[in-house]
């Protein structure tokens, strides 16, 4: 959480700094992203762009400012994990895989460290910060016997209540702007998304008391445990549950300035 508050306390800094400014106007955009999408956590607790998988997404922004923007979207994309795939002796014993779809609806705020606009090349690139808030689904599945089964309803660990599906993350992120005509604009970003549930891949605690709360099926029991010893690790550490899982979107944008009739032009852009 120590980089959303640098994030935030840059943001602020830089729009005291917009606010002395007179390069005021109104534009409008439109945009596509193309690119990927990843995950961190239990199943891959640190390894960036590990199993990343194709991603897309559209936007609208808003631009009052040569150093501020404002942008609403919607994203698709998809996350894996695969323990298989890791270098560490445990989760290789575990034995747990996941991919699930990830659609997002957000709105960001923009914040460009040089002043920028599309169709001005005196202000034509510009690296920028991004921070706001998004509402995602997401909805874990598992392979076996080469079928992808739905995970949340089995409550693989024991739950009493099924984790909800909708959840609310943070998006922020880092990116470069820059112009390649007087209309369209081209940007490149990379945005992880601070979630708050630990059960994007289906992972967070403990392996559960089969014994004294039986699984209703055994499809359950068996997408619970997949490790070698199944059955001998009941409340034994199935995940961590003292971190929460992210997700992250990367990609190239193409946007298009919608009203390209030059605004009126203000003193300070003479």
């Amino acid at each position: 959480m120590k980089i959303i508050y640098v994030i935030l306390f840059v943001f602020s800094v830089v729009c005291i700094n917009a606010q002395t400014k007179k390069r005021n106007f109104r534009q409008h955009e439109m945009g596509i992203l193309i690119g990927g999408s990843y995950y961190i956590g239990d199943l891959n607790p640190g390894k960036h762009f590990n199993m990343a998988q194709p991603a897309f997404g559209a936007f609208y922004r808003f631009t009052p400012n040569y150093r501020y923007a404002f942008r609403g979207g919607v994203n698709f994309g998809e996350i894996r994990g695969d323990d298989s795939q890791s270098d560490n002796i445990d989760q290789i014993q575990r034995n747990l895989n996941f991919k699930s779809q990830i659609t997002e609806f957000n709105v960001l705020a923009e914040f460009n460290f040089l002043e920028y606009r599309i169709s001005n090349d005196k202000f034509k690139f510009t690296t920028f910060l991004f921070l706001g808030i998004d509402v995602f689904n997401f909805k874990p599945r598992a392979e076996i016997n080469n079928n992808w089964v739905d995970l949340q309803p089995l409550r693989t660990e024991g739950q009493t209540k099924k984790y909800k599906l909708t959840q609310v993350a943070i998006p922020f992120g880092v990116g470069v702007k820059m112009n390649v005509s007087k209309q369209v604009g081209i940007g490149l970003e990379w945005g992880p998304r601070k979630t708050f549930t630990d059960y994007l891949d289906d992972v967070s605690g403990t392996y559960p008391d089969i014994i004294a709360n039986p699984f209703k099926s055994e499809l359950a029991k068996k997408l619970s445990d997949r490790s070698k010893n199944a059955g001998s690790n009941i409340n034994e550490q199935r995940g961590n549950p003292r971190t929460k899982d992210w997700y992250i979107f990367f990609g190239v944008s193409l946007n298009v300035k919608l009203n390209p009739k030059p605004a009126p032009c203000h003193a300070y852009d003479h």
